[in-house]
């Protein structure tokens, strides 16, 4: 009784409010886990938050690439991705995790609809990125230039929760492969929402990544661009923190990065005074 009320003010404060949900890391390969955070996303709906949620599939994009005898590179973080892996990321994520994501919100009592990313995310291919004395074509990996947010618009006025893939389309109608943190973050801020929240296998940014004593609670930008000069955030890390600050300079009030392993992360960060993870501000 007593974390009603604790969670009622929190309650009325984000009611009718958009938030923006990344779920991604080694938590989607736990069924449990991932029933446990699809319920608390129905719980947000249920209570007038707006939830839009967009997923990765790294890891089974990485199996199903193995199967196909095609190697596993990244750069800066970003998957490589020639002609014949991205058709093996577009089937992954577009036939296989999102539908899989819909039917779980479903039949736990929510209403989602899935919407493949390239309806919403406009993009080109990214330049080559230099990785040591090389210069890496990434192929079919691309940024976002444009979003189109009608679709999800509707959704949300129709009180169903959105389900967004990381793939773009670019002008020649051929699907990219976009980090799912980036594309999150673009999607965020083109919706201006209350929150961002990054849910993943991470307790949240860490000065020392074995330690999750050295979690950091609260950064801002000039923390975060110390951080990256220092070399604490690195690798994989980069992508998130950059759309993070993206994110907040297009009008999200808020992001949070938090471990998805957690029973009822998502609430716990919501909905207690306490919280959990990293908050990132302006």
């Amino acid at each position: 009784m007593e974390s009603l009320i604790e969670a009622l003010p929190y309650i009325q404060k984000y009611r009718g409010q958009t938030f923006v949900i990344k779920y991604g890391g080694s938590a989607m390969e736990d069924d449990a886990v991932v029933a446990g955070m699809l319920r608390d996303v129905v719980f947000l709906e249920a209570v007038g938050i707006n939830p839009v949620l967009i997923h990765g599939g790294g890891k089974a994009i990485t199996q199903r690439m193995k199967d196909a005898g095609l190697p596993a590179r990244f750069v800066n973080g970003l998957r490589v991705t020639p002609a014949e892996a991205i058709r093996i990321v577009e089937e992954v994520l577009d036939t296989q995790i999102n539908p899989g994501i819909v039917r779980h919100l479903n039949a736990n009592g929510g209403r989602a609809v899935g919407i493949p990313g390239k309806r919403v995310l406009l993009g080109r291919r990214l330049a080559p990125q230099q990785e040591g004395e090389e210069l890496v074509d990434l192929e079919f990996v691309g940024e976002v230039v444009d979003l189109r947010l009608e679709e999800v618009e509707r959704a949300i006025a129709a009180e169903a929760v959105p389900v967004i893939s990381p793939l773009a389309q670019d002008a020649d109608g051929n699907a990219l492969n976009i980090n799912a943190d980036i594309a999150a973050g673009t999607v965020a801020g083109g919706l201006r929402a209350a929150k961002m929240i990054y849910l993943s296998d991470v307790p949240g940014l860490m000065r020392d990544h074995r330690d999750p004593s050295t979690l950091i609670s609260s950064v801002n930008r000039a923390q975060i661009q110390q951080l990256v000069s220092e070399g604490i955030i690195a690798g994989g890390m980069l992508p998130k923190v950059n759309s993070a600050l993206n994110a907040l300079e297009r009008g999200v009030r808020k992001v949070h990065f938090i471990d998805g392993r957690v029973p009822h992360a998502l609430l716990q960060e919501i909905f207690t005074d306490a919280g959990l993870g990293t908050e990132v501000v302006r």
